[in-house]
């Protein structure tokens, strides 16, 4: 995907976990569904922000979330992904190690020279994102082609 200011220039890996570590950072704060806040965006928005996240990587995170909520009126949920069952874990993965597995995931799911910000919107449209985000289960950690499986099939 070309950037929409420069063309001459694409979309690269690093942008793309940006704007999924954004999108799980800002969903956490809002005690909301990453869905949610990708497709409040929406396609066009998804598409601006992969094209500064260049610029953007050097703000401060709060400050975005700040910004994203704002702008694209982001309203407060009572989904908490970090309420764990200490019984089967101990641990809740950090928002960047969660940014990096959905844009594994988007990156995978694209075609060569397809639309970055349409495969967001698919990928946490999927039904395995519920799968995923299920910090009691072992979804999240499964390898990279494991979740591009399950997201093509349907299931895990």
């Amino acid at each position: 995907m070309s950037n929409i200011y420069f063309p001459d220039e694409e979309i690269t890996f690093n942008d793309l976990y940006f704007v999924c570590y954004m999108i799980e950072r800002t969903a956490r704060h809002l005690h909301q569904h990453n869905r949610y806040v990708a497709e409040q965006m929406g396609k066009e928005s998804l598409e601006r922000q992969l094209s500064i996240a260049g610029t953007l990587h050097c703000m401060n995170p709060l400050q975005v979330v700040d910004d994203w909520t704002k702008e694209y009126h982001l309203e407060k949920g009572d989904f908490d992904i970090t309420a764990i069952d200490t019984q089967f874990t101990d641990k809740v993965p950090s928002e960047t190690q969660m940014g990096k597995v959905y844009a594994r995931l988007v990156e995978s799911v694209t075609p060569v020279g397809g639309n970055l910000a349409e495969s967001i919107l698919r990928v946490y449209a999927s039904p395995i994102c519920k799968t995923i985000d299920n910090y009691n289960s072992s979804a999240y950690y499964e390898p990279s082609y494991v979740h591009t499986r399950a997201l093509l099939n349907g299931s895990f």
